[in-house]
């Protein structure tokens, strides 16, 4: 008898683990299944013009569609190249057009919109206290509120943070924020990196930061490339604050990683 009752308690054992193990391949394979098929909806056609001329027509896409359930994470992804930024650096931009950017980038007299500027519209200057004595004092849409306007540390940093520029009418009809966090990734290298929405302005533009993360030619005035990276952003997950690195590769991996991470970007990609 107690024989026979080891054998149906090791019989009732190997079933129960028989089921866990069961469980946990449904469980995985319908994560597989879910990264699998990427639902996506057309966003818009985004018409992208430089120096006043259409280049090219850049498809901006929705996965999935937009959930008022709390368990659904959204991301807004495309692809482009990548033009360097380095607007937020202290040594962006200076008088003798000698920063890490051409002064051309940053404006021109009268209509400066990448450097602050004093109340005759002439560009800051930073002092002998501040990182860079001499440098234009460079600027960023995302800054620290609580520092004041002609701080360099208000800003964000090009060349120690990773962020991504976005035109400012994708952003609203995405319902993107300043501040939201995202993933790219560079498709002829396999690197990725996590970032932040940090600055208005072109489609498919980057920090010097982050296009060391994903090996690309980080120089402003002469880097980047034509194409081939790929953009993810999530809508709603910042918090409209700056971050450190830490911070962003930490919030933004938590949200990647709940839309179903690269092997969601790379079914997205295969459709």
């Amino acid at each position: 008898m107690r024989r026979a009752s080891l054998l149906a308690v090791s019989s009732l054992l190997l079933c129960i683990l028989v089921a866990i193990a069961s469980g946990a391949v449904s469980a995985k394979a319908a994560a597989q299944n879910s990264a699998s098929a990427c639902e996506r909806s057309l966003l818009m056609n985004f018409q992208d013009f430089r120096h006043g001329e259409p280049v090219n027509e850049v498809p901006i896409w929705q996965s999935p569609a937009p959930s008022e359930s709390l368990d659904v994470v959204s991301a807004v992804f495309f692809q482009a190249g990548m033009t360097i930024d380095a607007d937020g650096a202290p040594n962006a931009y200076n008088p003798g057009n000698t920063g890490l950017d051409d002064n051309s980038n940053a404006g021109v007299p009268g209509h400066w919109d990448g450097v602050v500027q004093d109340e005759n519209g002439d560009p800051y200057i930073q002092g002998p206290d501040d990182p860079f004595p001499g440098y234009y004092v460079s600027c960023t849409s995302l800054c620290d509120r609580s520092k004041h306007p002609i701080d360099p540390h208000r800003y964000v940093d090009a060349s120690k943070i990773p962020y991504v520029v976005l035109p400012g009418g994708v952003a609203r009809e995405a319902g993107m924020r300043l501040g939201d966090f995202a993933l790219v990734l560079n498709l002829h290298n396999g690197n990725r990196s996590y970032a932040i929405y940090a600055d208005v302005g072109t489609l498919g533009e980057g920090s010097i930061a982050l296009a060391d993360n994903l090996g690309i030619h980080s120089d402003a005035r002469v880097g980047g490339t034509r194409g081939g990276v790929l953009y993810v952003v999530f809508p709603g997950s910042g918090d409209g604050a700056p971050h450190t690195v830490d911070e962003i590769n930490a919030l933004a991996a938590e949200r990647a990683e709940r839309w179903g991470g690269i092997e969601q970007a790379n079914a997205c990609l295969a459709n």
